[in-house]
């Protein structure tokens, strides 16, 4: 009885963000949108390498659709900071149903071309750039209890990675008996629950108030603020590294599929779906944590398993195997990303958590096409094997660096989180103990 208890105890502590009405609206709308997303992805990614059979078209294909992250969102941050959350999410997400459509229809018609891909990939590129900074800004507006957030961080990890599990495995079926036009068909219409859920949510509104500051004047407060805090400057640099060497092992996965084991595009969709398997456990074990404390240590074991992953799967040429291996990476990079973002959102002040965001949008996804494009050119010279077997290496010793340095980032955080209360004066009174040192971050 009393285990039964515990169990029932467990399951709620994993989805306490689920008391707050306007959360679960937007995971509701969430879980069918990103599925619309991932079989989009796997679709476009095949399409790609079916019509020009070439890696390094992959990674330029990639390169322009995630740029505009690079380029745009310090200033789309600053805009976050001062715009109605809410409203623009909404936008965005229009933007997004409206360019599926139009790859929906160019390819049923036979009309596509790879440019077409390049040029739909920047509008929504450019889209991207304030949507991710305003959707993880936005959460700290549904989630009242900040106690909560990193819950809901979370929680939110768990339906991307949920969507990656399941929207690869639908595509590759669909790919094989209606083609890559009905996938993003599909994509079009799942923008709609999420539209509905979003104008559905009981939004307090705070009125933004808009002063003469200049645009640069503001973008440069928040680059002073990000990079004079060593935790936050130290996290999105590692996090931008990750991205840069860890993201191209899903630009050169059609070329696994087809070329290393000989598959089909339902080969290409066990392999991200065996990804999303391993990420979709590491996000559920972050939302059953209750507090935040210690993530700086899972920050570092989980870059530790990508790029230990990496390096073994960059050996495989079964099947089975490689579906384990990528278990183990998404796993990593999950709790790698999430912890890093939970960190940040935890860390910020609130004027300026916008700028922030834009800023770890910058580093996840802004070096993400530097990385697609190396990993196309490498792709090309020396082969997909060794260059997931070059990034993994990387990572290591980056993953080394970092954990080097998370004792003093742990000293320098304390002072926030006595602050804002998220270790008491009891915790902090016990210095000299190991594990309480480690309770920081």
């Amino acid at each position: 009885m009393e285990s039964a208890y515990k169990e029932q105890s467990r399951i709620k502590s994993i989805f306490r963000a689920f008391r707050y009405r306007n959360y679960r609206l937007f995971f509701t709308g969430q879980c069918i949108s990103l599925i619309g997303t991932w079989i989009q992805q796997i679709a476009m990614s095949w399409l790609i390498y079916h019509l020009t059979q070439s890696p390094l078209l992959l990674g330029a294909v990639g390169f322009a659709s995630q740029i505009p992250s690079f380029l745009l969102s310090p200033f789309a941050g600053v805009w976050v900071d001062r715009l109605n959350k809410h409203r623009l999410i909404i936008i965005t997400q229009a933007i997004f149903m409206i360019l599926a459509m139009i790859l929906a229809i160019l390819t049923l018609t036979g009309l596509i071309q790879v440019w077409h891909i390049i040029v739909l990939g920047v509008v929504m590129g450019i889209a991207n750039s304030f949507d991710m900074p305003a959707r993880q800004a936005f959460i700290v507006e549904m989630v009242e209890d900040h106690k909560d957030l990193g819950n809901a961080i979370a929680l939110n990890s768990s339906v991307f990675n949920l969507a990656r599990l399941i929207g690869p495995a639908i595509a590759g079926g669909l790919i094989a008996f209606v083609g890559e036009s009905m996938c993003f068909f599909i994509n079009a219409i799942s923008y709609i629950p999420v539209i509905i859920a979003l104008s559905l949510m009981r939004i307090r509104f705070s009125s933004t108030k808009v002063d003469d500051v200049h645009i640069f004047q503001r973008l440069k407060e928040g680059v002073s603020y990000t990079f004079g805090f060593s935790p936050i400057r130290t996290i999105l640099i590692f996090l931008a590294i990750m991205s840069f060497a860890g993201m191209p092992y899903m630009v050169l996965m059609p070329v696994f599929a087809k070329d290393v084991f000989h598959g089909s595009a339902q080969t290409l969709g066990y392999l991200m779906s065996a990804s999303g398997v391993g990420a979709l456990f590491g996000a559920l074990y972050l939302a059953s944590r209750k507090s935040v404390l210690g993530l700086g240590k899972w920050i570092v074991i989980s870059a530790g398993l990508f790029g230990i992953g990496q390096i073994l799967f960059s050996f495989v040429n079964t099947v089975s195997v490689a579906l384990v291996l990528l278990s183990i990476t998404g796993f990593g990079m999950v709790v790698h990303l999430a912890a890093s973002n939970t960190v940040l959102q935890t860390l910020v002040d609130e004027d300026k958590r916008g700028r922030v965001m834009s800023l770890y949008t910058m580093a996840f996804m802004g070096t993400a096409p530097f990385g697609s494009l190396m990993a196309g050119a490498l792709g090309d010279k020396v082969g997909a094997s060794n260059t997931i077997l070059i990034c993994g290496i990387f990572i290591l010793i980056s993953n080394l660096v970092f954990a080097l340095q998370l004792p003093s980032l742990r000293k320098d955080a304390k002072p926030v989180y006595i602050r804002k209360k998220i270790i008491t004066d009891k915790v902090t009174n016990f210095e000299t103990s190991e594990r309480n040192a480690e309770a920081i971050i």
